[in-house]
């Protein structure tokens, strides 16, 4: 009898596991994005508050706010969006709360787990997926801002890296938003939650009002606010008034302590809500 050869079984090869991760977080972040376009009245809504903000700081406090010795209106326009462009990234971390809280409360993460998958994919896709719509967000409040008169003044360079700087915060906070998401019980908390501390962290800064107008004590507090930078790095890049003259490292060199801020935020919540999100579903 001829023996017959067995022809030797291919052993599968395992997958990159940062290729596979970055997969499955542009999967989920697909699937966020078809989600958002779907309902499109919360994008609708999240584009009116920020554009209520320009509107309604530019021509009510506008011709009584102090910019470096002046109350001109058309100065504390452009004294203004920067900051406005930093609370409205920002603010984003209530809407990523709410969407992991919601999946979270529906059940829809327990069907991803049972799926072979990265696990941090459910959240990395999901922020990624609220960059977007904070992208889109952002475009629409610049051409507010250029319809009130507010102007960019050191080229699009600088001002293309005033927008990445204020991105990459968003993206750094929606981490926090993530965190939170996966803490609470209801979306409903996650949005509390995602806004309550928002506040006082862009009250106290330089976003609205100039920090040397704040006590001594308050300014120290608001020059080292991570939000600060990012505000005052966007002013030197576009060229507006009422760049901080403070002593304070952050203040003297925004541009890296934005960068620096922002990274910090990432990895620190971004370990800490994968973390949770593991211990959630295990």
């Amino acid at each position: 009898m001829t023996a017959v050869s067995a022809t030797p079984t291919a052993t599968p090869q395992p997958r990159n596991a940062v290729i596979q991760s970055a997969r499955d977080s542009l999967v989920v972040a697909k699937r966020n994005l078809i989600r958002m376009m779907r309902i499109p009245e919360v994008v609708i809504f999240g584009l009116i508050q920020p554009i209520m903000f320009v509107v309604l700081f530019s021509y009510v406090f506008g011709g009584s706010m102090n910019v470096g010795g002046t109350t001109n209106a058309g100065v504390y326009r452009e004294f203004l969006m920067a900051g406005i462009f930093a609370q409205t990234v920002t603010f984003a971390t209530a809407g990523a709360g709410a969407g992991i809280a919601d999946d979270m409360h529906k059940g829809l993460v327990d069907r991803f787990r049972s799926l072979p998958m990265a696990r941090g994919a459910v959240l990395t896709g999901r922020t990624l997926a609220d960059l977007v719509q904070t992208t889109l967000t952002v475009i629409v409040l610049a051409i507010v801002a250029l319809i009130v008169g507010w102007r960019v003044h050191e080229g699009i360079p600088k001002a293309l890296g005033g927008f990445a700087l204020l991105l990459l915060l968003g993206y750094a906070f929606s981490w926090i938003g993530a965190l939170i998401g996966l803490t609470v019980r209801t979306p409903e908390a996650a949005t509390s939650g995602g806004l309550i501390w928002l506040f006082p962290l862009t009250f106290i800064s330089n976003a609205f009002v100039d920090s040397s107008q704040m006590t001594p004590w308050l300014r120290h507090l608001a020059d080292w606010n991570p939000f600060s930078a990012t505000v005052q790095a966007c002013r030197e890049l576009f060229g507006n008034p009422g760049v901080s003259q403070s002593p304070a490292w952050p203040m003297q060199h925004p541009v890296w302590a934005s960068l620096l801020w922002s990274i910090v935020i990432i990895v620190l919540f971004r370990t800490l809500a994968v973390r949770k999100y593991r211990s959630a579903t295990s």
